[in-house]
């Protein structure tokens, strides 16, 4: 009778689990997933560079004045031309940059904090607050937003700080209305229950449980408002209840440029609305990457 030996077997080494993504890992993934993100983040980078170094980069001074170089067309000494005061466009619309970001940043930012807080603390507790918020998000919503901005302006004086307030409060229905509802669908999750039942106050389970989940639909948002603010202000300045002569901005460059569109002097608001439409457009694409980078479910 034929004895089989018995091979002992090596169990095979099983390989680690995998671990979770660190932050600049899932932002250089979803750069290398989504190219039309990494377009929009380098069309941002533009933005940011003409902002922070446009200033000291600009080869003329965009508030000096030379009655000899007026309205000169584009030439390789000045690239956008020169307006009826002889300053050079180019400079003046590079400068402009920082001017339009801080205005719709600072705006965006304040809307977001506000907008946030209220529909969060609306969307988890309810009740008196949650019926109080919709009938004053109502009431601002029932106005033309743009209307709205113009008198919140007129009534308190065009300064840059008023842009932004008013800018802010036009915004504040779209975060609150959007945080609302996404934290009243979440409330009630399994894992919003969990931290709970771990012994996690109700503050502390709606900012770190609830309240990042509710970040992937409002970053989408954020980049969309980052674009109307900068419409906002340069339609408030173009109308003139915005930034005052002579500061070199885009709403402004336009405005003066539009009375010189039939004489011929094209340059003069084609530029500046050019920028316009770019930092618009970058704004615009920016949505979908920034969403992915902070949703939770894509950091595994």
């Amino acid at each position: 009778m034929n004895t089989m030996t018995e091979i002992p077997t090596v169990a095979e080494p099983q390989a680690p689990p995998a671990k979770s993504k660190g932050a600049l890992d899932h932002v250089i993934y979803v750069l290398k997933d989504n190219p039309v993100t990494l377009l929009a983040f380098a069309m941002f980078a533009v933005l940011m560079a003409a902002a922070v170094l446009g200033p000291a980069l600009v080869p003329y001074d965009p508030l000096a004045t030379n009655a000899s170089e007026a309205l000169q067309p584009p030439s390789a000494a000045h690239w956008f031309g020169t307006d009826n005061l002889g300053r050079d466009v180019f400079s003046r619309a590079i400068v402009a940059t920082r001017l339009d970001l801080l205005i719709s940043v600072a705006a965006v930012a304040l809307s977001f904090v506000i907008g946030s807080v209220l529909g969060a603390a609306a969307g988890y507790w309810g009740g008196w607050l949650d019926v109080a918020l919709s009938r004053v998000l109502d009431t601002i919503m029932a106005f033309p937003l743009f209307v709205l901005a113009m008198g919140i302006v007129a009534a308190m004086g065009n300064t840059i700080e008023n842009i932004v307030y008013a800018t802010a409060i036009i915004n504040v229905p779209f975060y609150a209305r959007l945080v609302r509802a996404e934290v009243n669908i979440r409330r009630e999750a399994g894992f919003a229950l969990a931290a709970k039942l771990a012994g996690n106050t109700d503050v502390r389970v709606l900012a770190m449980h609830i309240f990042p989940n509710a970040l992937p639909p409002m970053m989408v948002q954020v980049s969309l408002n980052l674009g109307w603010a900068i419409l906002n202000a340069a339609g408030l300045s173009f109308i003139g209840l915005g930034v005052r002569p002579p500061t070199a901005e885009w709403g402004i460059m336009v405005a003066e440029g539009a009375n010189f569109i039939v004489s011929g002097e094209w340059w003069l608001a084609i530029f500046p609305g050019l920028c316009l439409m770019f930092a618009v457009f970058t704004f615009n694409l920016l949505g979908d990457g920034l969403r992915d980078m902070v949703d939770p479910r894509r950091r595994t």
